[in-house]
C-alpha cells in the first residue's frame, strides 16, 4: 500500500530498480494520482503488480447527491476501520472534506458521528490517500459543472484533527510539499483542542483555521461540546487570536443553528463579541438530522434573524448551503453506513 510509505521511503517499493523509478512513482502517487496501479503507464508491469493494492483502503460505498455534484465515499481499511470523505463540486472550485480519525471520543451532542464513539486514529498515509483518491477521481470522471482539479481540502470530516496532531501534521506536509497544494487551500477545523491550535500556530504553513464554537458562553458550550470543560471559551479564543496574529489568516467560526438552544438573540450578541475579538468570519449551518438526538434545526426565519443581528453588529457572516443531506454527507451527519449492514461512528468537526 504505497500511500502508507512516506514519499522519502518510496525507494523501498522500487527495490533494485533504477533511481528514476522512484521519481516516477512519486509523481503517480502524489502529483498526478491514478485510480489503479495499472494506470502507471511508464512503470514496468512487475512493479505495477507489486503496487496492487494501490490504496490503503477499499472503496466500500459510493453515494451521489445534488445532481452528481456531491460524492461521498466510505473507505474501509484492511483492519476493518471505516471512514468517509465527501467531494463537493461548485462552478469555480471543488472541495474535499476529509477524515482524520475513524471515530472520536469528544462526543459533541449535535453530531451524528460523535454519537457513536471512537475506533482509532488514521495514519498520515490514510489521510493523504483520501486527497489523492479525490484528485484521481476528478481527473478520470470529474463532477458536473465543476473544475477537474481539487482546489480545497477541509479537515471537517470524521475525527478531531487536533487529537491526532502528529499524523495530521505529516499529512499536511505531504499535501503542501509533495502534492503541491497551497497551504491557504487547506482548512483545519477543531472543536477547541487548544494545545493543537498552539502547535499549529508554530508550524511554517499558513493553513486556515476553523473553530467549531456553537455557543458563546461556557455553560451552554460545555453542554454541547464537552471538551469546553477542559478548554473554556476564553482559552480557546486566546489561542485562535494568537493564530490570527501570527499567521495573518482570518479564522472562521462554525456555528450549528439548533432550535431553541443556541439561536437566541442573546447568543447572537455574545457571538458578535467573540467574532470581533478574533476578526473572524462566521458560518451559520442549520442543524442536520442525527439518529440519537431530538434536537431540530432552527427555522429559516430564525436563522435569517440571527444572521441579521450579527451583521448589524458588524460581523461578516454566511449562511452555509447544505450539501449531501440526502446521503448523510452534510455537516454533522458523517457516520458509517455500510452496504455490509454495519455501523461505525466517528466525530465530524464540521458541526
Amino acid at each position: 500500500m504505497p500511500y502508507l510509505h512516506a514519499p522519502e521511503d518510496l525507494a523501498e517499493l522500487v527495490g533494485d530498480g533504477p533511481a528514476y523509478r522512484v521519481a516516477q512513482l512519486r509523481s503517480w502517487l502524489y502529483e498526478t494520482p491514478v485510480l489503479q496501479a495499472g494506470d502507471m503507464t511508464n512503470l514496468p508491469k512487475d512493479l505495477r503488480e507489486r503496487l496492487e493494492p494501490l490504496w490503503p483502503f477499499e472503496v466500500e460505498t459510493e453515494q451521489t447527491a445534488d445532481g452528481g455534484a456531491t460524492k461521498k465515499w466510505l473507505f474501509r481499511a484492511p483492519d476493518g476501520a471505516a471512514f468517509e470523505a465527501v467531494l463537493m463540486g461548485y462552478p469555480r472550485r471543488v472541495t474535499l472534506c476529509i477524515s482524520s480519525q475513524a471515530g472520536c471520543a469528544l462526543g459533541c451532542t449535535f453530531c451524528a458521528t460523535g454519537q457513536f464513539g471512537f475506533e482509532r486514529h488514521l495514519q498520515a498515509g490514510e489521510i493523504v490517500a483520501q486527497v489523492a483518491y479525490a484528485r484521481a477521481y476528478l481527473r478520470k470522471h470529474g463532477l458536473p459543472g465543476s473544475p477537474t482539479r481539487l482546489t480545497n481540502v477541509v479537515f471537517m470530516g470524521m475525527g478531531e484533527p487536533m487529537a491526532n496532531y502528529d499524523r495530521v501534521r505529516e499529512a499536511i506536509r505531504r499535501m503542501i510539499e509533495v502534492m503541491g497544494m497551497s497551504a491557504r487551500s487547506i482548512t483545519v477545523s477543531t472543536v477547541g483542542v487548544v494545545p493543537g491550535i498552539r502547535r499549529l500556530t508554530e508550524e511554517k504553513w499558513p493553513v486556515s483555521l476553523a473553530v467549531s464554537l456553537h455557543a458563546a458562553d461556557d455553560e451552554l458550550r460545555s453542554r454541547l461540546v464537552p471538551i469546553n470543560k477542559r478548554y473554556p471559551i476564553d482559552e480557546l479564543v486566546d489561542a485562535a487570536r494568537t493564530y490570527f496574529e501570527r499567521k495573518g489568516r482570518r479564522v472562521s467560526i462554525e456555528w450549528t443553528m439548533i432550535d431553541g438552544v443556541n439561536d437566541t438573540d442573546d447568543q447572537a450578541f455574545k457571538l458578535a463579541g467573540v467574532a470581533h475579538h478574533l476578526k473572524a468570519h462566521v458560518n451559520l449551518i442549520a442543524l442536520n438530522p442525527t439518529p440519537l438526538s431530538t434536537d431540530r434545526a432552527s427555522a429559516e426565519p430564525r436563522i435569517e434573524s440571527f444572521a441579521r443581528l450579527l451583521r448589524e453588529q458588524g460581523v461578516n457572516v454566511t449562511v452555509r448551503d447544505t450539501r449531501g443531506k440526502d446521503i448523510d454527507a452534510a455537516c454533522g451527519q458523517l457516520r458509517i453506513k455500510s452496504t455490509r449492514g454495519k455501523g461505525i461512528g466517528a466525530l465530524s468537526t464540521a458541526g
